[in-house]
């Protein structure tokens, strides 16, 4: 009874952290990127109906494994571009986004979702990420 006890609670212990694995250096690998932007929110403020604006969303590969970004998905008056290429632990990425707001009637807050061709490895579902912009809109 004790050795299954002790079974049970080492693989509860193991769940707990995810199976992660520890290496010889005492850092932890998830076998996941990990998109750390600077910032995931942005405000263009007031922008006049037909004016187009540019922001940028810079990230860092947190994770241990290559990130690559599948697709971005965003509203017609949004229009990106993105790393093509694996973005590599440590390296920088840079997500470029245009708002044209010719099509536009009212303010908004707008939701940039980026799907990754990586999977979480716990669940195996693919790994997303969300940013947001807004304007208040000036006829």
């Amino acid at each position: 009874m004790l050795k299954k006890s002790i079974l049970f609670f080492s693989l509860f212990c193991l769940a707990q952290l995810g199976f992660t694995q520890n290496t010889s250096d005492g850092s932890t690998k998830t076998g996941a990127p990990v998109m750390k932007f600077d910032k995931r929110f942005h405000d263009f403020g007031t922008v006049k109906k037909g004016e187009s604006r540019t922001t940028y969303f810079e990230f860092t590969n947190d994770g241990d494994v290559d990130l690559q970004i599948e697709l971005i998905s965003a509203c017609d008056c949004t229009t990106t571009d993105y790393p093509r290429l694996p973005v590599k632990p440590g390296e920088r990425g840079k997500i470029k986004v245009v708002f044209d707001s010719t099509e536009k009637e009212e303010s908004e807050t707008i939701d940039i979702d980026i799907f990754l061709k990586n999977t979480d490895p716990k669940t195996g579902i693919p790994i997303m990420e969300m940013l947001q912009y807004k304007f208040e809109l000036k006829n």
